[in-house]
């Protein structure tokens, strides 16, 4: 078996997120379609791995998953044959033969999540499936001031959706940043961290954004943080302005393997 890294971009808007659900459109299943005719539809079915999930709604720009195949495609080879098979709301950018060992969801060191806020007066109808819309004022300084109290380690109790299976809240963010987008009339936050909880970044947003438009005092993420309670951020942004931007894997970022090589 050949194992194969792919790295690809899907529009979330029709899909109901990337796990595999019982007579739904997922980006897992429609990977995995086309990952077993390339391998003439072996029994049982191969499986594809994903870094990580994204709920119904949520883009990815570089979505990382791995699967093993029995047939040994050059790379290029690989991304055209499963683009030729995919529909057009996924794009696989890269392919790449990598060593066996090499695990999707296990290996990566972080991911960097974008949310997009439209600030027009009536939601533009081009984007209401690629952002949020706020059409209130809000002081990005708060917010990016604010927004540094969540970078660390924390126990983030208090930004989880009812529904997560994690077995611990306590997570990592690296960097949070919050600025305006003067061109596109649009607020973006930007959070990078060593793993996400269920709704966590869309639950930070909404908080956040109450936080700009003096809903909340600007320090209010200390206190929250400490109630481990979920009632004390009680709005979750909408799935749309949503991106999975990239996954880092470290040192593995480079570790594959030249395609005239044999693996065993």
């Amino acid at each position: 078996m050949y194992r194969y890294k792919i790295t690809f971009a899907y529009d979330g808007t029709n899909f109901s997120g990337f796990q595999i659900q019982p007579n739904k459109r997922t980006v897992e299943q429609t990977l995995k379609n086309a990952v077993n005719k390339i391998a003439k539809n072996p029994e049982p079915p191969l499986s594809v791995i994903g870094s990580g999930r994204t709920d119904a709604g949520v883009h990815a720009l570089n979505q990382v998953a791995h699967f093993d195949c029995p047939y040994k495609l050059g790379n290029d080879s690989m991304r055209k044959a499963l683009n030729s098979l995919l529909p057009l709301d996924i794009i696989v950018k890269k392919a790449e033969l990598v060593s066996p060992d090499f695990h999707a969801r296990f290996n990566a060191h972080s991911k960097h999540y974008r949310y997009r806020v439209d600030q027009s007066d009536f939601v533009n109808p081009f984007k209401r499936n690629y952002t949020a819309h706020f059409k209130y004022p809000v002081d990005v300084a708060k917010m990016q001031k604010a927004a540094q109290d969540l970078v660390g380690e924390h126990d983030f109790t208090s930004f989880v959706a009812s529904g997560s299976q994690a077995l611990s809240n306590v997570r990592t963010i690296y960097q949070a940043d919050v600025h305006r987008d003067e061109a596109n009339n649009e607020i973006v936050f930007d959070f990078v961290g060593n793993g996400f909880l269920y709704n966590q970044v869309r639950i930070m947003v909404a908080f956040l954004l109450e936080i700009g438009s003096n809903q909340r005092p600007v320090d209010d993420v200390i206190r929250v943080l400490d109630a481990k309670d979920r009632n004390q951020a009680r709005m979750t942004a909408p799935a749309s302005g949503l991106y999975l931007v990239s996954v880092d894997y470290g040192d593995q970022n480079n570790k594959t393997i030249d395609e005239s090589e044999s693996i065993k």
